[in-house]
C-alpha cells in the first residue's frame, strides 16, 4: 500500500514534485560549490583514543610536530663558493616569507658564544652575509665540522648531502596559506637546480599532504568524468536510445551534487576517501534508473498505457530498489562503527548519498518519462538478443544439469583462496597512496637514504614532578634513551634538551669540540645559569624542549616510512628497553608524533574494519530475515556473497596486495552492493513460488531468465564503473577499484550459479504454504 500511495502521489503531483526537486537541487548545488580539499592528515584514531588525546596534549605543550618542509641536495661541490652562497640566499629569502617561522641549513645555522662579562650565551649566525672568497667558505666548513650539534642534522654523515629545514607557522600549516609558501620554496629550488645543475629534492609532511590534496582534486574531476562517460556508453549499448541515456545520467549527476552538498552541510572537507564518493554515486546510482526503466518498459509492453506503466514501475520496482539500496548503504554505513573520523565521514556521506540518489531516481525517472513519448517496442528487446539468450541458457543448464560442478568448483576456489589468505600481508605506509614513480616519493627516499627520513617521531618524557627534567640523573637517562632509539636504522639522530646542553657545554669551554658533552654536577648549574640569562632566542630554544614547569621534556627524531608492519615490531621491541631506562612507576614515556599516530591509526582501523565487516554481514542478514524469514534462506542469501569476499582475500594474498585501510574497505562495500543481486533474484523466485503452481526447477529457470539480464547488466556497469579507479595515481584507490571490480564480477557469477543451485537443492524441502515475509514482486 505504501508504494502504491507513493506512486500515486508522485504522478498526480508530478509538476510540483519536479519543481521541489529542482529547488532542492539548486540549494545543494550552491552548498556543493563551497566544498574544500582538506589540508591536514585525516583523523584516523577516535578523539577518545588515549594515544590521540596524549598527542594533542603534546601539541598543546610543544606545538605542531608536522610543520617542517625540507629541501635537500647531494653534490661534491656543497662548499663551492657560488653553490654555498646561493644556498645561503635561498635560506635568507625563505626567512622573509610570511608564514615561515624558522629556516635551518648548513649556511643558516647559529653558534653559541660565551659572554663572560654578562654570564650568558650569545647566539650568533655562523654566516652573516654572502661570503666573498673560497677561503671564507672553507673556514665555515671547518667551523661546521667543529660543531657536532649539526652533524647528521643539516649535513649527512658523509658530508656530501645537505638539507634545509623550513618550519611553517602553526597557524597556517593546515590552511590554504601554506600552498603559496610551498610554491615559492619550489621556485627557489628550481632556480638553484637550473643554475648549478644539482638536483633539488623536496619532502616533509606539509608538502606530502599538499601533493595528496592536489591529486585528490585532480582525480575527483577525472573519475567523475570517466564514470559518467562509461555509464552513458553502457546505457547507450543497453537501451539504444537517446532519452534512456541522457536523463539517467542527469539524475546521477544530481546525486553527485547532493553528495557534495551533504559533505559541506556536515562541515566535512574532501579527503582521499570522500573524494571518490561522487564517482561511486554515479556507478551505484545508474542501476536504480536501469531497474525502474526496465520495469516501466516491461509493464508498458504488457498493458500499453504509459501512465499506468509508470505507476506500476514505481509500485513494483520501488520496494526492491529501496531494499537493494539499503543493503548497499549498510556496506558503507557500518564504517561509522569504527569511530574513526576519516571513515565515519566517508561512510556517513556515502550512505546518505546512495539513499538520496535512489530517491532522485524513483521520483525523477517516472516524472521525466511521463512527459516523453511512449517507448517503442525495441527499447525492451535487449533481453531477447541472441548473445544474452545463449548466455542465460548456458547458466540455466549449468545449475540444472551440472550442479555438482558448481559446488565442487566453489569448494576448490574457497580452499585455494584460504591458502592465499594465509599469505596476506597487513601493512600501511604514510605515503602509501602516492604512485611509485611520483617525484615526492622518490624525494622521500633521498632523505631516507641520506638523513634517515623526515617523518616526525616525538618522545615525550614526563618526570611527574616539577623541575624533574633538570635533575642530572634524569638528564643522563634521557641521553641513554636517545642513544637507544638512534641505534635503530629507522630513526635519525635526536634533537633535544640533551643536545642543547651539550652544545652549551662546548660553548662554555670556548667551542672546543671535545667538550660537546653533558655537564657534570658542578658545571650544570653554571651552564643552566648562562642559558637562563641568554636572549630570547635561547629561551625559546629551551622552551621547545621543556614545559613551563620543567616537568616534561621532548626528544625529536626523524624516521623513515618503514611501514606499519615493521614499525609495530620495532615499537614493541623498544617499549621494554625504554621501561628499563625509565621506570614506568616513576616516569611516563610516550612515543608520539604524526608518524606514530598514523601507525596506531592503521592498527586501529584494521581491527575495527574487521568489526565493521561483521556488522555489515549481521545487518544484511537481518534485512534478509525480514524479507525471507528462516535460517536456511538467510544462509542461502549470504553464502553466494561471502564466497567472492574469500576469493578476493585469496587474490590479495597470492598477489602481495597488503591489507590496509584502503583495501579492507572493499569487503564491507562489496558485501552491501553484491547483496542487491541476491535480493533481485530471490524476490522474483519467492513471488513465483507464492503465486504460481510451477515447479521449483521451472521457477529457478524463469528467475535466471527474468533477472539475469538486469543482474548481468548491473554487474557490467559496476565492473567498468569501479574499473575507472585503475587509472588513479593513488595506490590505495587503484587497488580499491581493481579488487571491487573483481569481487562484484565474481559475486554476479556466484548469484547466477551458486544461488540457484542452492535453491534447487532445497527443492524437496520447500512448503509453499509456510512461506513467510513480505510479498515483493521483482
Amino acid at each position: 500500500m505504501f508504494w502504491k500511495n507513493t506512486a500515486s502521489f508522485i504522478l498526480k503531483n508530478r509538476l510540483f514534485v519536479l519543481i521541489g526537486v529542482i529547488a532542492l537541487s539548486v540549494f545543494m548545488g550552491y552548498e556543493a560549490s563551497k566544498v574544500k580539499i582538506t589540508f591536514n592528515g585525516g583523523k584516523v584514531l577516535p578523539v577518545t583514543d588515549s594515544a590521540y588525546i596524549r598527542y594533542n596534549q603534546f601539541k598543546k605543550t610543544f606545538g605542531q610536530d608536522a610543520a617542517t618542509m625540507v629541501i635537500g641536495i647531494k653534490s661534491d661541490s656543497l662548499f663551492n663558493k657560488d653553490v654555498f652562497n646561493d644556498w645561503y640566499t635561498i635560506g635568507n629569502s625563505m626567512r622573509q616569507v610570511k608564514g615561515v617561522k624558522a629556516v635551518l641549513s648548513m649556511a643558516n645555522v647559529y653558534n653559541l658564544q660565551k659572554d663572560t662579562a654578562k654570564h650568558r650565551f650569545v647566539i650568533k649566525p655562523l654566516v652573516a652575509h654572502v661570503l666573498p672568497t673560497a677561503q671564507a667558505v672553507d673556514s665555515v666548513k671547518q667551523q661546521l665540522a667543529n660543531l657536532p650539534f649539526y652533524k647528521g642534522l643539516v649535513l649527512s654523515n658523509d658530508g656530501k648531502s645537505t638539507l634545509m629545514a623550513i618550519t611553517f607557522d602553526d597557524k597556517i600549516i593546515n590552511t590554504p596559506l601554506r600552498v603559496p609558501i610551498i610554491k615559492e620554496i619550489q621556485k627557489l629550488g628550481s632556480d638553484f637546480e637550473t643554475k648549478h645543475n644539482i638536483k633539488v629534492h623536496y619532502s616533509g609532511l606539509p608538502l606530502i599532504r599538499t601533493v595528496v590534496g592536489d591529486l585528490v582534486a585532480h582525480e575527483f574531476s577525472m573519475f567523475l568524468s570517466l564514470s559518467i562517460l562509461i555509464t552513458a556508453l553502457i546505457l547507450l549499448i543497453f537501451f539504444r536510445s537517446f532519452f534512456p541515456v541522457v536523463f539517467p545520467v542527469i539524475i546521477v549527476v544530481l546525486g553527485v551534487v547532493f553528495s557534495l552538498g551533504t559533505l559541506v552541510l556536515m562541515h566535512y572537507e574532501m579527503t582521499i576517501l570522500t573524494g571518490i564518493i561522487p564517482p561511486l554515486v554515479v556507478v551505484i546510482g545508474i542501476p536504480n534508473t536501469i531497474f525502474i526503466l526496465n520495469k516501466y518498459y516491461h509493464e508498458y509492453q504488457q498493458i500499453g498505457n504509459k501512465m499506468q506503466a509508470l505507476h506500476l514501475a514505481i509500485e513494483r520496482a520501488g520496494i526492491t530498489t529501496f531494499i537493494a539500496n539499503v543493503t548497499t548503504a549498510i556496506g558503507f554505513g557500518v564504517l561509522c562503527f569504527t569511530n574513526s573520523e576519516l571513515l565515519t565521514q566517508f561512510g556517513l556521506v556515502a550512505s546518505i548519498s546512495i539513499m538520496a540518489t535512489f530517491a532522485l531516481s524513483l521520483i525523477l525517472v517516472p516524472i521525466i518519462f511521463s512527459y516523453l513519448p511512449s517507448p517503442k517496442k525495441q527499447k525492451s528487446g535487449i533481453k531477447d538478443s541472441k548473445v544474452m539468450a545463449k548466455l542465460l541458457t548456458s547458466l540455466d543448464n549449468l545449475v540444472h544439469k551440472k550442479r555438482s560442478v558448481v559446488y565442487i568448483t566453489t569448494i576448490v576456489l574457497v580452499l585455494i583462496s584460504a591458502v592465499g589468505i594465509t599469505k596476506m600481508n597487513i601493512n600501511g605506509y604514510v605515503v602509501d597512496d602516492l604512485p611509485q614513480h611520483n617525484n615526492t616519493l622518490e624525494d622521500l627516499k633521498f632523505f631516507e637514504s641520506n638523513f634517515n627520513g623526515v617523518l616526525p617521531l616525538e618522545v615525550s618524557i614526563d618526570t611527574k614532578r616539577k623541575n624533574g627534567v633538570v635533575n642530572l640523573g634524569v638528564i643522563r637517562k634521557v641521553e641513554k634513551l636517545e642513544a637507544l632509539i638512534s641505534s635503530y636504522p629507522q630513526f635519525s639522530r635526536s634533537i633535544s634538551l640533551i643536545q642543547a646542553l651539550k652544545f652549551s657545554t662546548q660553548a662554555f669551554y670556548g667551542g672546543a669540540p671535545e667538550y660537546y658533552r653533558l655537564p657534570d654536577g658542578l658545571e650544570q648549574n653554571f651552564i643552566l645559569n648562562y642559558a637562563g640569562n641568554s636572549g630570547s632566542k635561547s629561551s625559546n630554544a629551551l622552551n621547545n624542549f621543556i614545559d613551563s614547569n620543567k616537568q616534561v621534556t621532548r626528544v625529536t627524531f626523524e624516521m623513515v616510512d618503514a611501514g606499519s608492519k615493521k614499525m609495530n615490531v620495532v615499537l614493541a621491541e623498544l617499549q621494554p628497553r625504554i621501561d628499563s631506562i625509565f621506570n614506568p612507576k616513576k616516569f611516563h614515556v610516550e612515543l608520539t608524533g604524526s608518524s606514530i599516530i598514523f601507525i596506531k591509526g592503521t592498527n586501529y582501523l584494521l581491527t575495527n574494519l574487521y568489526e565493521s565487516l561483521a556488522w555489515a554481514i549481521f545487518l544484511i542478514a537481518i534485512v534478509m530475515w525480514i524479507l525471507f524469514r528462516g535460517i536456511k534462506m538467510i544462509a542461502i542469501s549470504l553464502l553466494p556473497n561471502l564466497v567472492p569476499l574469500i576469493i578476493t582475500a585469496g587474490i590479495m594474498g597470492f598477489f602481495g596486495i597488503p591489507l590496509k585501510p584502503s583495501t579492507i574497505l572493499i569487503f564491507s562495500i562489496a558485501m552491501g552492493i553484491s547483496s542487491d543481486q541476491t535480493i533481485y533474484f530471490i524476490t522474483r523466485y519467492r513471488h513465483e513460488l507464492r503465486h504460481t503452481n510451477k515447479s521449483i526447477s521451472q521457477i529457478v529457470s524463469d528467475s535466471i531468465f527474468e533477472t539475469g539480464v538486469s543482474m548481468i547488466f548491473i554487474a557490467t556497469v559496476l565492473f567498468f564503473g569501479f574499473g575507472v579507479f585503475v587509472v588513479s595515481k593513488f595506490g590505495g584507490t587503484q587497488a580499491l577499484g581493481i579488487l571491487l571490480s573483481i569481487t562484484l564480477l565474481v559475486a554476479m557469477i556466484s548469484n547466477l550459479t551458486l544461488l540457484p543451485a542452492f535453491l534447487l537443492s532445497l527443492e524437496g524441502g520447500v512448503d509453499r504454504t509456510k512461506i513467510k515475509g513480505p510479498d515483493i514482486e521483482e
